[in-house]
């Protein structure tokens, strides 16, 4: 007897299945999320209980003494480095010199990464943070008024130490030169510009980005006497002794000035107790009198300005303005800086 051909049916079943996952839309890409995390070390968070404290670095090469002195405040803990461009190069650093639970790297590039809820729970759970060198415009540009600012500022009333340097020491005190105007090919605004024009576009101040109380009062410069920053400085304390132009009252505190140099660090104490560290100086600058001459094209006039110089090793107190300082005094007129110092030095 003839066999029957063989149905058909399993085969067309087949078809069927393939053309329809031929018809399918591929499924959509995993986003990335807006901002990068790397991390070092146990991947769970450690109970600890850091002490406050703040490490003003000047920049240049990380000093090992510095981080150090941060990390003892993290507790073993969390320490959390924070940036707006980068890699995670801080990470073995540290991780190498300090004994902690982890270290991570937490990059913030735009506003919207700075909205993500896993931002502001990793830097609620960090037992140090520490904010890199960079370009300070973008943490004012990004970071300011979002999650990140609330996160960093209710991280310092829990007693995390904070430290940082160049742009992010830059950020650490109530005032801070925002570098708006700079661009990454131009060079950064440089004492002559800013003295012979103290209204210069590139002259960009901004405050209350973090509440650090010891820093109450105070916008910090970095590089310092390396990049020739101290006539910089004296026009942001100018500026900021005079907003808009006008005197303030007499009653009005005046605004003091910290520049650390390259190579440099203060670690500081919350009740103003500071150690500089390294081998270069920090400067503490004070005004005694108002602003002279402070117009728009017009060089600045500003006398009566102490300056205590604090090296390697030394220590100084924020809070009383006093410590074991070479002390002397500038006065700028018609935008030229002339000192008490033997030989006319400014640092």
């Amino acid at each position: 007897m003839a066999r029957s051909p063989l149905p058909r049916f399993g085969l067309s079943l087949f078809g069927l299945l393939l053309f329809s996952l031929a018809l399918r839309p591929p499924a959509p890409a995993q986003t990335a999320p807006p901002y990068r995390y790397f991390r070092t070390g146990n991947a769970a968070d450690a109970s600890a209980t850091p002490r406050p404290g703040f490490a003003l670095m000047g920049g240049g090469s990380d000093l090992d003494e510095a981080f150090r002195w941060l990390c003892q405040r993290a507790g073993g803990g969390d320490l959390l480095v924070l940036r707006a461009t980068g890699d995670d190069e801080y990470n073995p650093y540290i991780q190498g010199l300090c004994h902690l639970n982890s270290v991570a790297t937490l990059i913030i590039p735009s506003r919207e990464a700075a909205m993500d809820p896993f931002v502001a729970h990793a830097i609620a759970h960090a037992s140090a943070l520490f904010l890199s060198g960079g370009d300070q415009a973008n943490y004012i540009n990004f970071w300011q008024g979002t999650p990140v600012q609330a996160a960093l500022n209710d991280a310092l009333r829990r007693g995390v130490p904070l430290g940082g340097t160049s742009a992010g020491l830059a950020v650490m005190g109530q005032y801070a030169y925002t570098a708006q105007g700079d661009k990454p090919d131009d060079p950064d605004l440089d004492s002559k510009t800013a003295l012979a024009n103290p209204y210069h576009p590139r002259v960009t101040l901004f405050g209350h980005f973090l509440a650090i109380p010891t820093l109450k009062g105070v916008i910090a410069d970095t590089h310092f006497a390396k990049r020739n920053r101290m006539g910089r400085l004296l026009v942001f304390l100018a500026r900021l002794a005079e907003p808009d132009g006008k005197p303030l009252p007499a009653t009005a505190p005046l605004v003091r000035g910290v520049g650390v140099d390259e190579g440099a660090a203060v670690l500081l104490e919350p009740d103003g107790h500071a150690t500089v560290v390294g081998r270069s100086s920090a400067y503490f600058v004070k005004t005694k009198s108002w602003v002279e001459v402070l117009r728009a094209n017009k060089p600045l006039t500003f006398k009566e300005i102490e300056v205590q110089k604090v090296m390697p090793g030394h220590a100084f107190n924020l809070q009383t303005w006093t410590g074991d300082a070479i002390q002397y005094k500038l006065s700028t007129e018609a935008g030229t800086i002339h000192s008490t110092q033997a030989g006319g030095a400014i640092y």
